[in-house]
């Protein structure tokens, strides 16, 4: 019932995220560049392909007269708006629970930007061969790997998530993709990076937060995997005892903002 990303499909269902994130840098550049391409690219360009196809069809005819075919080209255009229709009622829900957790990454990264106060340093939606970690955040506490779960919430009935310290139910249900063994994954991953590029193991601690439902953790449940609202991860962030030294915190940010442009640069030359 509950996907990797966002409940698809729910009836009744509604955001958790009661604000928006806040804006991202460059982001006002983003939205010129797109409008620029919306609006003065795209629809010259839509124009042009159709009377390149409907001047190619008129040479045609030219070159071997046809009879004018109007019920052909009704049922190719009909054919063509079905298909069209037929697409968008498949993709629409997946691009809508893909702005959900767009949304939800953003909130989460605006909490986690405000501990650069207290040491930490972010980074933010790391890529990897086979998948990416929405958030990694390294200061005096350790390493923390962060899965992002924005998810819809049911307009009534039991909106919580419970956690038991092995096994988390949203609204009661059971997700389709284990979050805690995601996430736990990802810190043993990120800590293999570290200790392969460093050549110290450092402590690497996996959190899953959920924006916008209120989160049910058993006593003694927040020992492997934390599981919780991003609002109070801070808390939790100011209890932990210094595990990393200053030097320590150099030494991790650099090598994985190594590893991230290196990642990058592949990417790029792909």
């Amino acid at each position: 019932r509950w996907g990797t990303v966002a409940a698809v499909g729910e009836p009744k269902s509604k955001s958790p995220l009661k604000d928006k994130p806040l804006r991202r840098p460059g982001q006002s550049l983003l939205e010129e560049r797109r409008r620029l391409i919306d609006d003065k690219l795209e629809p010259w360009s839509m124009m042009a392909l159709f009377f390149l196809v409907l001047t190619l069809f008129e040479w045609g005819r030219y070159w071997r007269p046809i009879p004018p075919m109007p019920w052909l080209m009704t049922v190719v255009a009909v054919g063509i708006a079905g298909f069209a229709v037929l697409r968008y009622v498949k993709y629409w829900p997946q691009l809508k629970a893909l702005r959900l957790a767009i949304e939800g990454e953003r909130v989460v990264g605006d909490y986690l930007e405000r501990m650069r106060s207290k040491g930490y340093r972010v980074f933010h939606d790391v890529m990897t061969d086979g998948f990416n970690i929405d958030h990694v955040l390294i200061g005096p506490g350790g390493v923390f790997t962060i899965e992002t779960k924005t998810w819809s919430k049911p307009a009534r009935g039991d909106a919580r998530v419970t956690y038991d310290g092995n096994q988390v139910l949203v609204a009661g249900q059971t997700p389709d993709r284990d979050p805690i063994a995601q996430a736990a994954s990802q810190a043993r991953w990120i800590g293999r990076v570290l200790l392969e590029s460093t050549g110290r193991k450092l402590p690497v601690q996996p959190v899953v937060v959920f924006p916008g439902w209120y989160v049910d953790a058993a006593p003694g449940s927040q020992h492997t995997v934390w599981v919780m609202e991003p609002k109070g991860l801070p808390a939790f962030l100011s209890k932990q005892a210094a595990r990393l030294s200053a030097e320590d915190v150099r030494l991790a940010v650099f090598h994985l903002s190594r590893f991230i442009r290196s990642g990058e640069r592949e990417r790029a030359d792909k």
